[in-house]
């Protein structure tokens, strides 16, 4: 995978950041300074034992039951490390782009993602990240898209609900 040489052939406008090494989607935001909303995390996850690249915000969760609901699955899983380096093994381990079928896998995006603004992700190491428009990462990414991700930001802890 040599995510340059395609976002080059791809033909859309895209910034490459360097930073200091961020392990978190939420670490990427505060080294990038954008906002975690427009941040994408990817997750991979298993679906009656066929992969998938989950695509949610920095700012989500992944709900795994809302995702086998939604997709009328029998089974879902979150990948093991040694399953996610399988699969992706030019990246390094949680610094995945976001864009399946970079890896042959389908892209799945949670809703909450949609915006007319500009996402940031890794680029498959952590001390590096591509910015671009949203339309633009939709256009490469070709997502199927649905409910399945939960704003961390919402949930109100013991002391306050």
């Amino acid at each position: 995978m040599d995510l340059r040489s395609f976002l080059d052939q791809s033909g859309c406008r895209y910034a490459w950041s360097r930073h200091g090494d961020a392990f978190t989607a939420r670490s990427l935001a505060q080294r990038e300074h954008v906002p975690a909303n427009h941040v994408i995390k990817p997750v991979l996850v298993s679906i009656d034992g066929e992969f998938v690249l989950c695509a949610l915000p920095a700012t989500h969760r992944i709900d795994l039951s809302l995702l086998q609901m939604e997709l009328g699955a029998e089974e879902t899983r979150l990948a093991n490390e040694q399953e996610l380096q399988s699969l992706c093994s030019d990246c390094e381990l949680g610094a995945e782009p976001p864009i399946g079928w970079l890896f042959g896998l389908p892209t799945f995006m949670d809703e909450s993602l949609f915006d007319d603004g500009q996402v940031t992700f890794q680029a498959g190491n952590h001390r590096e990240a591509v910015t671009m428009s949203f339309m633009d990462y939709y256009r490469l990414a070709k997502p199927c898209v649905g409910h399945f991700g939960h704003d961390c930001r919402s949930v109100k802890s013991p002391q306050t609900a």
